[in-house]
């Protein structure tokens, strides 16, 4: 595939190539550009030209512009979940939920775009200002580099871009060079269904050299990314230059609570199907499950008897329910955070196998408490480690003791215990009674601590992509 710089599709100004593989067996799906600087300055000068003419159009034809975008989504649904499924390594059925949540992610935010409403401040709030009447608007900061992780590039382009294009930005989009191809494709169809030349534009390479130039370029104004903790402190060291508006979606190592009265069976469905899902690599996803002595044996048991049941295999299979990770690489370090946890005094009760870049779905039981994995030690792939807890107050304590705070999650069918650990979990956001993998499009979604910084989603994303104006309209009032 192709780069997308002003209006043509290009290949890297050195000819460099990144290939792109099938996770599950190593085959050779296609490659994309490595992009140059000069490639980035290319297309930074494009969107400049682009956007001064694209924020001045009203916002009924940019949503117009979506609906078409959508409707070449729908034509082509099974299609982009093949290619997802391909270079990714993500069972069909996930890839499938993932496409079709692009029309329910672009049809909320084109709805939120046309209630961009203004203030007014009237005469006379403040002394002094007795014939003064102030009018606040939302402009757009003018260009927009979304930077897409690898795990779910779909869910999270429709979370930058839409917004971003909606509120009258041009966007630079990178995807993730391990699965670069759907976002690519996603790309294309967004300039298919009309959107102006220079107000989309698509680069393509390795997060280490382009994205670090996309957080430093002076001519960039926001920047959203997701991705891992130690990649987002990079960012603001970059973006800090210039004085980038920079959100922050980052990593995550949730507590998933049982107490002593939660509904046993209800805790276990919500704990293997968060944790289990695209396997493993979920930023919210539980990945602390700290349970009540009472209710420990048969959360651990039936755990362990559902993560072992499940069928792992070809990702484009129908019967498959658990994929690949993202590559081998990322297989070996799951393995090796396994390894340790072991080492450190858990039990390995199922699974944890590695082949090539699949790992058999795992159960760690009896984890100590000081173990890393307990902490700061966040692991991306389809790993439960279980540790007994004898008091709230322990419970809590070992909760909120990590360097993240993605999100949370509370069983209990008492209202004073879910108030409680709602308020005192150090997360973005609580779910009670339901795992941690809770994220609607309009929910405000972003993490305390080493999480992130700044919220995503219908309810906040125009606020990160927009600027307030003030206008003054002095003495109009004539008393």
């Amino acid at each position: 595939m192709k780069m997308i710089i002003g209006d043509k599709f290009v290949s890297a100004s050195t000819g460099e190539t990144i290939p792109v593989t099938n996770p599950y067996d190593g085959s050779f799906v296609d490659d994309v550009p490595h992009a140059s600087q000069s490639d980035v300055d290319l297309a930074v000068n494009y969107a400049m030209k682009a956007q001064k003419k694209w924020k001045n159009i009203p916002v009924n034809q940019k949503a117009e512009l979506a609906m078409k975008f959508l409707e070449l989504v729908q034509k082509r649904r099974e299609e982009l979940a093949r290619l997802l499924t391909i270079e990714s390594g993500k069972d069909i059925t996930a890839s499938r939920k993932e496409i079709s949540n692009i029309p329910v992610a672009w049809r909320a935010f084109c709805e939120k775009a046309k209630h961009l409403y203004g203030h007014v401040i009237p005469n006379g709030m403040e002394a002094g200002h007795e014939k003064n009447i102030v009018l606040t608007k939302r402009e757009p900061v003018g260009i927009v580099a979304c930077i897409i992780p690898f795990n779910f590039p779909c869910n999270l382009f429709n979370q930058k871009v839409a917004p971003a294009l909606l509120s009258g930005n041009a966007v630079i989009i990178k995807p993730a060079s391990e699965n670069p191809l759907t976002v690519c494709r996603l790309t294309e169809m967004l300039r298919e269904a009309g959107f102006p030349s220079g107000v989309v534009q698509l680069v393509t390479g390795r997060g280490s050299t382009i994205g670090n130039y996309l957080c430093k370029h002076e001519n960039i104004q926001a920047l959203s990314l997701t991705g891992s903790s130690s990649v987002g402190v990079s960012v603001i060291r970059n973006a800090a230059e210039s004085l980038k508006k920079v959100a922050l979606e980052l990593g995550g190592n949730d507590a998933f609570i049982v107490l002593e009265d939660a509904d046993i069976d209800l805790a276990v469905r919500e704990a293997v199907q968060a944790r289990f899902y695209n396997a493993g690599q979920i930023c919210c996803a539980p990945k602390r499950f700290l349970v009540h002595r009472s209710l420990y044996d048969k959360f651990v048991q039936e755990s362990v008897n559902y993560a072992s049941a499940l069928k792992g295999g070809d990702p484009q299979d129908e019967q498959t329910q658990i994929g690949t990770l993202i590559s081998e690489r990322a297989a070996v370090e799951v393995e090796k955070q396994i390894s340790l946890t072991v080492r450190q005094g858990a039990k390995l009760l199922t699974g944890g196998k590695r082949n090539g870049a699949f790992i058999s779905p795992a159960v760690l039981a009896d984890v100590p408490a000081d173990a890393d994995i307990m902490h700061d030690m966040e692991v991306f792939g389809p790993v439960m480690p279980v540790t007994p807890f004898e008091t709230e107050d322990e419970a809590l304590t070992l909760a909120n003791d990590s360097v993240y705070g993605l999100s949370g999650s509370v069983f209990t069918q008492s209202m004073d215990k879910a108030a409680l650990f709602t308020g005192g979990l150090e997360c973005g956001s609580v779910v009670v009674n339901g795992s941690s993998y809770f994220r609607s499009f309009e929910m405000p979604f972003g993490g305390w601590k080493k999480s992130g910084l700044g919220t995503e989603g219908v309810f906040s994303s125009f606020d990160e992509f927009t600027n307030i104006k003030c206008i003054a309209l002095k003495n109009i009032v004539p008393f």
